[in-house]
């Protein structure tokens, strides 16, 4: 006799979104970097640095995570930050599972790690929810940090909670175990080599912003945008690529560039190793700053620059 039962193999990979969310400055962008093993998500010491999602992606034999870096949850005050608060809600509906970025220190003198702007948000959207206590390395007195564990067993938000310091990779092992167990089951959505789906021209666009936040000061990175105006790969040779860096006046123009170029120069040096480091590429990189007149507030100019 011949059992014709139709059966139907189990399956044996898991397969997940990952939001990463939190208030500016919490480590979100340095947590994905050493989650991934690599500079994909960029990092300075101002806030607000990230303000457009960042896709990475990390495979091994059974579980595909796909995190979601975004923008550091604010009040907006100008309508580019109303879009940056748009990603993250897109970020949260995608999700399959939150991962709650909380900087551990500014929560000990606060002496809470419940968010009134956050706690609704997790509320509404009745994801799996880790809580990460990050920047432990920071924290002088480390058992400062219980009373906030047992605040986030008790409060019934949260599946997890775990303690890390992401700058220098401390239990971000044990996060991604954490994460994998939370995940769903399911085939893998992107190829196991891929480590994000976002272009090389968006990276490239990062690096120049990244630069421009470390060496400028006060307003002017808050006010300038990066667009990529080519991207040539050339067979042999360097690649080509042009880029306008955009202030909202005429002052920041002037300061951008510095006296007889010299501030301009250093960005494009800076970023050109940056860049060539991220491709594995030499590159010819030409900067060009122009002023669009206040831009964060302009709606067809945040659309024309992605936002």
């Amino acid at each position: 006799m011949t059992d014709t039962q139709n059966t139907t193999e189990p399956i044996d990979t898991r397969c997940g979104t990952v939001a990463i969310i939190g208030r500016p400055n919490a480590g979100k962008s340095t947590l994905l970097n050493a989650i991934l093993g690599t500079h994909l998500s960029i990092v300075t010491s101002k806030p607000q640095t990230t303000r457009k999602r960042v896709l990475g992606i990390l495979t091994d034999e059974t579980t595909q995570l796909i995190f979601i870096d975004t923008p550091g949850i604010l009040v907006p005050r100008y309508k580019m930050q109303r879009s940056m608060m748009g990603f993250v809600g897109e970020a949260l509906d995608e999700a399959d599972v939150i991962c709650l970025i909380v900087d551990v220190v500014k929560a000990v003198e606060h002496k809470t790690i419940i968010d009134p702007m956050i706690a609704p948000l997790l509320k509404k959207h009745n994801r799996p929810v880790v809580l990460v206590l990050n920047k432990m390395d920071a924290l002088p007195v480390k058992k400062e940090a219980l009373p906030l564990m047992e605040e986030a067993r008790q409060s019934g938000l949260f599946t997890r909670a775990i303690a890390i310091s992401a700058s220098d990779e401390t239990y971000v092992e044990d996060l991604v175990y954490i994460l994998k167990g939370l995940v769903p089951e399911g085939p893998f959505i992107h190829g196991e080599d891929e480590l994000s789906t976002q272009p090389q021209r968006f990276f490239v666009a990062e690096l120049i912003r990244e630069v421009i936040f470390r060496k400028y000061k006060e307003e002017i990175p808050y006010a300038s945008e990066v667009a990529i105006l080519e991207f040539k790969e050339r067979e042999q040779g360097k690649w080509y690529i042009a880029a306008d860096v955009y202030v909202e006046r005429d002052t920041q123009k002037a300061i951008m560039i510095g006296a007889k170029g010299a501030a301009l120069k250093q960005v494009g040096e800076e970023a050109r190793a940056a860049i060539e480091e991220h491709l594995g590429q030499p590159v010819f990189l030409e900067l060009f700053v122009k002023v669009r007149q206040d831009w964060r507030n302009d709606r067809n100019q945040l659309a024309d620059l992605g936002y």
